[in-house]
């Protein structure tokens, strides 16, 4: 399943003191160029990068499923106790608990939850501008792009990991670390960073650096940091748990969207192992079908066999057999006239089996109309009892009365249509 990343650009922030504050008109532009166009990152199978550039929303490739990630340093994590209640209302409870925790109004923040967080545990709760999301969100929205999930590059958990880069804006050594105890972004110009990430205490940790700051991360740790690019750093963000596209943010989908946003959700990556078992159990129903059908098949073939057999010991004169059933009774039939016995559809049938049934209280027939396998008489001067009885007496015995227009015929019933006395 193609996936297409696209990187959030990093959201303005208050300036330093000492430093021009730009007028209305020129913030409004930086941020309309901000959601003009999105660094992105193709995966054809969201191990690989398949390609990666810039362009606007409305020249993004297309892909089975897309996921933004924001920037490090625009997501905040804090570690909270959740109320034991609905999942739904979290949302609602967590500005209470984290108040004090927050340098934002709540109302304006979105908070996203780690998807196997229970109520009346600890978990980590990530925040970030709501409007700013919601920007970026709406502006895809408009280009027919639909974000299936917003996943952070960087979250709490281990095994610890710190990924070195050049901040464009000053040219210094960042570092963004992430372990058991949060997430963060740190300048490592001064000695804050020295004193904070102490090599004795991060041994175990994961390194990685961009390709332009190897250089600097390795005069810093003082030892090799192996290259990782953004695109891959990227692909790696891909296999977290985290989905911060929930609660008021979450898709609304409907008809073939809704259709098309379940599919990509079982083709993420996560759902590999139910696609394989579904996979599996269909590979075992046909294998199950087409051994019923070979076994049916051999029955039906030893049936066949059978019959062909006792067309041809009862019959040997015939030799090439076409249909079994059908050439026994021609042949059948055939004896019966060169041995002078009528059939179940001669004349000689018909009459015996009227004559057998006849009313006593009826005077013999005048006249008689025959084709072959029907037998017409009149039905003048019956009664309805003596007409009942006869067709009764001729049931019993395996043929039919039709009665109409003053005539009734007299035939053989067919073997559905046959009742017993």
């Amino acid at each position: 399943m193609s996936t297409l990343i696209l990187f959030l650009p990093p959201r303005e922030r208050l300036r330093a003191q000492g430093q021009a504050t730009p007028d209305a008109a020129a913030e409004t532009r930086t941020r309309k160029q901000a959601v003009s166009e999105y660094d992105y990152v193709l995966s054809s199978n969201g191990r690989q990068v398949s390609a990666e550039g810039r362009a606007a929303p409305s020249a993004l490739p297309r892909a089975d499923q897309i996921v933004l990630l924001p920037a490090d340093h625009d997501l905040a994590w804090h570690r909270v106790k959740l109320p034991k209640v609905g999942r739904a209302r979290w949302p609602m409870a967590l500005p209470g608990l984290m108040e004090e925790e927050l340098l934002d109004d709540p109302e304006s923040l979105h908070f996203a939850i780690d998807a196997e967080a229970q109520g009346g545990e600890e978990a980590w709760v990530a925040v970030c501008p709501r409007a700013w999301l919601s920007e970026h969100l709406n502006a895809l929205d408009a280009a027919q792009l639909f974000v299936d999930r917003i996943a952070p590059v960087s979250w709490p958990g281990l095994p610890a990991r710190g990924f070195f880069e050049i901040q464009p804006q000053t040219d210094q050594l960042l570092l963004h670390w992430a372990d058991a105890e949060g997430v963060s972004s740190v300048r490592l110009a001064g000695s804050f960073g020295r004193q904070r990430f102490a090599m004795g205490q991060q041994a175990d940790a994961s390194w990685s650096a961009e390709a332009h700051a190897v250089q600097a991360a390795e005069q810093w740790l003082e030892a090799a940091v192996p290259v990782q690019s953004r695109a891959e750093r990227a692909l790696r963000a891909l296999d977290s748990s985290w989905n911060l596209r929930q609660f008021e943010l979450a898709p609304r989908t409907r008809g073939l969207h809704a259709l098309r946003q379940a599919y990509r959700q079982l083709m993420h990556r996560q759902w590999a192992p139910v696609r394989y078992g579904l996979v599996g159990l269909l590979l075992v129903q046909l294998l199950g079908l087409n051994l019923w059908s070979w076994q049916q098949n051999r029955e039906l073939a030893q049936l066949r066999a059978a019959v062909e057999g006792v067309l041809k010991s009862t019959h040997p004169q015939v030799r090439a057999v076409l249909d079994a059933p059908l050439q026994m009774q021609r042949e059948t039939e055939l004896l019966r006239v060169q041995a002078g016995r009528a059939g179940a559809q001669d004349l000689e049938s018909l009459l015996s089996a009227a004559a057998t049934a006849w009313p006593a209280d009826r005077s013999p027939v005048d006249a008689v109309n025959f084709e072959t396998g029907k037998l017409s008489l009149s039905s003048q001067g019956w009664s309805e009892e003596q007409l009942a009885n006869f067709r009764r007496q001729l049931q019993g015995e395996g043929w039919q009365l039709e009665q109409g227009d003053g005539r009734m015929t007299l035939r053989r019933a067919k073997q559905s249509e046959r009742k017993s006395p």
